[in-house]
This record gives structure tokens, C-alpha cells and sequence, in this order.
């Protein structure tokens, strides 16, 4: 169940493209549309016996064998049953990930160049040529979609911060834990690689946060190998402060408890300790932190599940665009609860990833007023739109 799901985005190879968002297999397969219902035969209760007569009903020939076992070796040797290959490739990842001490850059090559050199460039061409930031500001909110799909929501996010305004300070990044567990804040101790070197961790506050609240900590979470949310931002405050910078990063899963259900997500125990926890550090710390989100905001399309062909600024997303400005009017005033109140509605039907992120940080430094620099929306795939935002927030 912890596959990805989606319509290829490959032309002239329709169907349904299956990944693994845990990078336990490294490999992509695209299913041809005529095969996709053949999926369903794969949940530990059908037979290969009811896969064959599956075929034998779509094909209308009785040699399909050669199909079958070509169908059923594909999902295997990728890794995508749950069976003795599944289980040896997510061990070995997962001891990995916890025996070494980085954290290494999970998207470096793809998402951005894996050359220092091509690197600094390439960040140049998104942040170059920004104004000063205002003074007094506190943290910024930036998207955490592909740069190259959004620099110019991170170029308003970061614009103007100087070197100099913010030597010594410790980055709190709150990124979507996209794959975590509802209610747990992702933590780890290790320090953080990209092709600048490594971002160091605030040991102590990590500390301090899971000995405060340790049953909402999930420490050294497995998603942090992977997970994009935070690894940008580091990326952009190397670019801005140097390699060395020290952060604490944590990853915010959803609070799905007080969206499906009701009520605020403090009314969780362990939640309401690690955001009082982390107020405290912020009230303490004060002027020695800068604050950072990772967050997309609404994720609209067929690629999100929705019955409609979302272009960006077009028909329905017109409406989507009028929804998260008011969601953006709520942070920028420092409304928690109102902001969370229009999360709320609809059970968060316009799947705002950084919904949490957010809360987080309302409740966390209250008070602070926002400034919405840029606001984007932006097709990922031709059916499918995310909306992002660089904001600015200050006391």
C-alpha cells in the first residue's frame, strides 16, 4: 500500500505508471492500460489460476501464460509484491539509513545538478537579482515542489536574506512528511550532504524534542532518506548562508485525526507536548532562530484523484485560487484556528500537503505577521495542478 499510483506522463507509453515513493526498489514500471484491471488479482487472495481466466476474458487467447508470467515477474523482480525480494530490499535500505551517519541528498542529480560548480549556477539563475529583505524577518515559506517547476516561489520566499543578517543562526525546517505517520514528527541526528558538504543538526533542540515529547517523535524516520520537503531547503540555505549551516529539521505528518474526525490537533496529547515543546524553544532561542517551511498547497487533478482535467488559473482552479488565498490571509494574520478551521472544511478537499507544516508553525511562534510575496499554480502533468506560495513573516 505503499506504492505510487498514477497515468503515465510518458506519450507514447500510456497506462498506469507504479513507482515506490520509499526508493526501497529504485525501479518505474509503466502497466499498458489493457492490463491495469489485471492489478487487482494481486492481493493475497486470488490464485494465478484467476489471473489466467482474467487474461484468457481480456485477450480472448488461450496462451497467455507467456503474459502472465511476464506480468508476474515484472511486479516481483521490481520489488512491488509483498514477498521475500520486498522485504530484503526495505531492510537493507532501512539498515542503511540507520547505521550511517548522513544523511545523503536523496534527489541530488535529478531535481537539482550533483556539480558544486553547476549547482551554484543553476541556483544563481532562480535567486539572482532579488531585492533586501525587509529586517526583523522571523522564517519564510517556501514550496517544496521541483525548483525548476517553481524557482520563482522560492526566489520570493528567500529574496534579500543576507549572509551577514543571519550568521550563527540555527534553521528550524518544517517540511510535509509526505509518507509518514498521521500525528509523529519525523527527527534525526545526522548531518545533511549535498554537493556543497553537510548542514549540521541541532543536536540538543533534536534532543529536546523527543525526550519532551517522545510518542509523537518518530526518531531517526525512515522517510528522511527520501523525503523532498526539507532536502531543498537545505539546498537553497547553503546557496545563502554556506555549507555548514546547523538546522533542525523536522518532518510534520498530517494531523488526518482532526481533519477526518474533528476537533484541533492538540486535542492529541502527544501532539499538543511536542508544539508546546517547540514554542518553548522558539520563545527561548528567539532572535539565535530563522525559520523554514517546506510546503506545497493544493494538489488538484487526475493525478490527485479528482474527476476533472485541472489546468493552472483555468475553470475550477480559478475557485481553488480564491480557497487558498483565504487559507494564506488566516497564516499571514496569525489566525491558528481560523486558518485551521478552513482546513477543515470539506475534509481538506483541496489537499493542502503543507496543511501541518503550517499549524505547526502558527502555534509554535504566534503572533508573527506574514507577507505573501508570490503565489503560483503550476501543471505538474497536463490533467494535474499544485498551487505554492514564497511568503515572508516577521514579528
Amino acid at each position: 500500500m505503499n506504492l505510487d499510483f498514477m497515468p503515465s506522463p510518458v506519450e507514447d507509453r500510456p497506462g498506469l505508471l507504479i513507482r515506490d515513493p520509499f526508493q526501497y526498489s529504485e525501479v518505474t514500471l509503466i502497466v499498458p492500460p489493457v492490463l491495469v484491471e489485471c492489478l487487482e488479482f494481486f492481493d493475497g487472495e486470488r490464485t494465478p489460476e484467476d489471473l489466467r481466466a482474467a487474461l484468457f476474458q481480456i485477450t480472448g487467447d488461450l496462451r497467455v501464460g507467456e503474459l502472465q508470467s511476464h506480468l508476474m515477474d515484472s511486479l516481483k523482480q521490481a520489488g512491488f509484491l509483498e514477498d521475500e525480494i520486498y522485504a530484503e530490499l526495505r531492510e537493507a535500505r532501512e539498515k542503511g539509513f540507520a547505521e550511517s551517519p548522513e544523511r545523503y541528498a536523496a534527489h541530488v542529480g535529478s531535481a537539482y545538478p550533483d556539480n558544486a560548480d553547476d549547482l551554484r549556477q543553476t541556483m544563481l539563475r532562480y535567486c539572482g537579482g532579488s531585492e533586501a529583505a525587509p529586517g526583523g524577518l522571523v522564517g519564510v515559506a517556501a514550496p517544496h515542489v521541483s525548483p525548476e517547476g517553481g524557482w520563482q516561489s522560492y526566489r520570493a520566499a528567500y529574496a534579500g536574506l543576507r549572509r551577514e543578517d543571519y550568521a550563527g543562526r540555527t534553521f528550524v525546517i518544517l517540511g510535509t512528511s509526505h509518507y509518514g505517520e498521521p500525528e509523529k514528527f519525523g527527527l534525526t541526528r545526522k548531518t545533511w550532504s549535498t554537493p556543497w558538504g553537510n548542514a549540521q543538526p541541532a543536536t540538543e533542540l533534536i534532543e529536546e524534542l523527543a525526550g519532551s515529547a517522545p510518542n509523537a517523535v518518530t526518531m531517526e524516520d525512515y522517510c528522511i532518506a527520501f523525503e523532498h520537503s526539507v532536502e531543498f531547503q537545505v539546498v537553497f540555505l547553503q546557496y545563502l548562508f554556506g555549507p555548514d549551516i546547523r538546522i533542525l529539521p523536522v518532518l510534520c505528518g498530517a494531523f488526518a485525526k482532526s481533519i477526518y474526525v474533528g476537533g484541533m490537533p492538540e486535542d492529541d496529547e502527544n501532539v499538543k507536548r511536542f508544539l508546546g515543546t517547540l514554542g518553548e524553544i522558539g520563545a527561548r532561542e528567539a532572535d539565535q532562530l530563522f525559520w523554514v517551511l517546506g510546503v506545497d498547497m493544493a494538489h488538484m487533478g487526475r493525478r490527485y484523484g479528482d474527476n476533472l482535467t485541472a489546468i493552472a488559473g483555468a475553470g475550477e482552479m480559478a475557485e481553488v485560487s480564491g480557497r487558498d488565498r483565504l487559507r494564506i490571509d488566516a497564516i499571514n494574520a496569525s489566525d491558528a484556528k481560523g486558518y485551521w478551521d478552513l482546513v477543515q472544511e470539506r475534509r481538506d478537499d483541496l489537499k493542502w500537503c503543507g496543511s501541518s507544516p503550517f499549524y505547526t508553525f502558527l502555534r509554535a511562534m504566534p503572533g508573527l505577521r506574514g507577507t505573501l510575496q508570490r503565489y503560483e499554480q503550476w501543471n505538474i502533468d497536463a490533467q494535474s495542478v499544485v498551487s505554492f506560495a514564497g511568503m515572508q513573516f516577521a514579528r
